[in-house]
Protein backbone atom coordinates (compact mmCIF):
# COMPACT_ATOMS: atom_id res chain seq x y z
CA UNK A 1 0.00 0.00 0.00
CA UNK A 2 1.36 3.40 -0.98
CA UNK A 3 1.67 6.06 1.65
CA UNK A 4 1.43 9.80 1.13
CA UNK A 5 5.19 9.94 1.56
CA UNK A 6 5.66 7.40 -1.28
CA UNK A 7 3.50 9.38 -3.69
CA UNK A 8 5.33 12.59 -2.85
CA UNK A 9 8.69 11.04 -3.73
CA UNK A 10 7.32 9.39 -6.89
CA UNK A 11 5.70 12.56 -8.26
CA UNK A 12 7.36 13.85 -11.39
CA UNK A 13 9.01 17.22 -11.09
CA UNK A 14 7.38 19.79 -13.32
CA UNK A 15 9.89 22.29 -14.64
CA UNK A 16 9.07 25.96 -14.25
CA UNK A 17 7.88 27.48 -17.50
CA UNK A 18 8.97 31.00 -16.64
CA UNK A 19 11.61 32.50 -14.40
CA UNK A 20 10.61 33.64 -10.95
CA UNK A 21 10.10 37.36 -10.52
CA UNK A 22 13.44 39.04 -10.06
CA UNK A 23 15.32 36.09 -11.56
CA UNK A 24 17.95 36.83 -14.19
CA UNK A 25 16.23 37.10 -17.56
CA UNK A 26 12.79 37.76 -16.08
CA UNK A 27 10.91 40.58 -17.76
CA UNK A 28 7.72 42.36 -16.84
CA UNK A 29 5.51 42.56 -19.96
CA UNK A 30 3.79 45.63 -18.54
CA UNK A 31 7.07 47.55 -18.15
CA UNK A 32 9.50 46.66 -20.96
CA UNK A 33 12.48 48.71 -22.04
CA UNK A 34 12.75 49.23 -25.77
CA UNK A 35 15.60 46.71 -25.87
CA UNK A 36 13.52 44.09 -24.02
CA UNK A 37 10.57 44.73 -26.34
CA UNK A 38 12.76 44.27 -29.41
CA UNK A 39 14.18 40.98 -28.05
CA UNK A 40 10.71 39.71 -27.17
CA UNK A 41 9.19 40.63 -30.54
CA UNK A 42 12.17 39.20 -32.43
CA UNK A 43 11.94 35.94 -30.49
CA UNK A 44 8.26 35.78 -31.45
CA UNK A 45 9.17 36.09 -35.12
CA UNK A 46 8.66 39.81 -35.80
CA UNK A 47 10.76 40.81 -38.79
CA UNK A 48 10.55 44.59 -38.29
CA UNK A 49 11.40 44.78 -34.59
CA UNK A 50 14.19 47.34 -34.42
CA UNK A 51 15.15 50.28 -32.26
CA UNK A 52 14.39 52.63 -35.15
CA UNK A 53 10.91 51.16 -35.71
CA UNK A 54 9.92 51.23 -32.03
CA UNK A 55 11.16 54.82 -31.61
CA UNK A 56 9.26 55.85 -34.74
CA UNK A 57 6.13 54.26 -33.27
CA UNK A 58 6.65 56.14 -30.00
CA UNK A 59 6.96 59.42 -31.92
CA UNK A 60 3.73 58.52 -33.75
CA UNK A 61 1.91 58.04 -30.43
CA UNK A 62 2.60 54.51 -29.19
CA UNK A 63 1.91 54.47 -25.45
CA UNK A 64 4.81 54.61 -23.00
CA UNK A 65 5.13 55.09 -19.27
CA UNK A 66 6.74 58.21 -17.81
CA UNK A 67 10.05 56.32 -17.57
CA UNK A 68 9.90 55.31 -21.26
CA UNK A 69 8.98 51.69 -20.64
CA UNK A 70 6.28 50.04 -22.70
CA UNK A 71 3.38 47.77 -21.80
CA UNK A 72 3.32 44.95 -24.35
CA UNK A 73 -0.49 44.69 -24.43
CA UNK A 74 -0.99 48.44 -24.76
CA UNK A 75 1.58 48.56 -27.56
CA UNK A 76 -0.07 45.66 -29.40
CA UNK A 77 -3.49 47.31 -29.06
CA UNK A 78 -2.01 50.54 -30.44
CA UNK A 79 -0.52 48.65 -33.41
CA UNK A 80 -3.87 46.99 -34.16
CA UNK A 81 -5.54 50.40 -34.04
CA UNK A 82 -2.96 51.79 -36.47
CA UNK A 83 -3.42 48.93 -38.92
CA UNK A 84 -7.21 49.21 -38.68
CA UNK A 85 -7.06 52.96 -39.30
CA UNK A 86 -4.78 52.45 -42.28
CA UNK A 87 -7.29 49.95 -43.69
CA UNK A 88 -10.19 52.36 -43.09
CA UNK A 89 -11.84 50.08 -40.51
CA UNK A 90 -11.75 52.40 -37.47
Amino acid sequence: MATSQDSATNSPTVPATEPAAGAPGAVNPSALTIEQLIRLLSAAGAKLASDETIRRHIQAGAPTAADGRMNLMHYMAWLVQQVSSADGEN
